[in-house]
């Protein structure tokens, strides 16, 4: 297995500093960059072992703290164990923030994530893949629709509202994504029903995208959080399998 080094790391963004957690190979080689997304929980140890099993897999990987404008990652208090009787008062915090994240602002943040990775060392020349969780898989979007040039691949997992009646929905950034795309939606989501699943993967097609979107049965939303009730060990598992053979197409 390779070792992995992680370290906090601070990103220098047009409207302050986002704090992130960078995950690489040991040795110091440059390898393929990963831009990591996080949910709406925010960069916590979950995340950082994911970023870490990713970089075992040969990337280095960038987990940024998306709500940065509201402070330095933990952002909200959070339980080691999140469960259903946590949730409510923790999404009246996180609400605003995940709000504030608009199409604009994570475009020109996203701009700094990848300025960054272009000039580390530990990151090889060349576009670089994301991945996304949640409301993650929305940012995962928006990156690859504001900066077409610099991604190469784009996954989404358990992503909720990918496709609204807003001027700047997910789903209509898909016209100028050149990337390869996965989207792994979760069975049992209300925050991405049915109609919308379909609306997502016409607009993809209609756009030319290289594609793939699975529905995986019987999963929750949040199904490859390991810190939340919503896990689903099975799910999860696909859910690697299905992101590292998109990485292994794209590097």
């Amino acid at each position: 297995m390779t070792s992995v080094q992680g370290t906090a790391v601070d990103i220098p963004t047009e409207d302050g500093v986002a704090d992130a957690y960078l995950a690489h190979p040991g040795d110091g080689t440059p390898r393929p960059g990963v831009l990591l997304y996080q949910d709406a929980f925010g960069l916590r140890p979950h995340l950082r072992a994911m970023a870490d099993r990713l970089a075992e897999a040969g990337y280095t990987v960038l987990v940024p703290n998306v709500f940065y404008r509201h402070g330095r990652a933990p952002v909200v208090e959070l339980p080691e164990f999140i469960d259903p009787g946590a949730r409510p008062e923790l999404f009246a915090t996180l609400g605003p923030l995940i709000q504030s994240l608009t199409a604009d602002s994570v475009v020109r943040d996203a701009g700094a994530y990848l300025r960054w990775l272009a000039e580390s060392p530990l990151v090889t020349d060349g576009p670089v893949a994301l991945t996304g969780y949640c409301m993650g898989a929305r940012l995962a979007l928006w990156t690859a629709g504001g900066h077409p040039d610099r991604v190469a691949a784009a996954a989404g997992f358990h992503g909720g509202r990918l496709v609204t009646d807003a001027p700047d929905s997910p789903h209509l950034a898909v016209e100028h994504i050149t990337a390869e795309v996965y989207f792994g939606h979760a069975d049992n989501d209300h925050s991405l029903p049915p109609e919308q699943i379909e609306r997502f993967e016409e607009a993809l097609t209609a756009a030319g995208v290289r594609h793939t979107c699975e529905v995986y049965a019987g999963a929750e939303h949040g199904y490859t959080q390991a810190d939340t009730t919503a896990y689903d060990e099975e799910s999860s598992e696909r859910h690697w399998a299905a992101l590292l053979e998109l990485l292994k197409r794209t590097f």
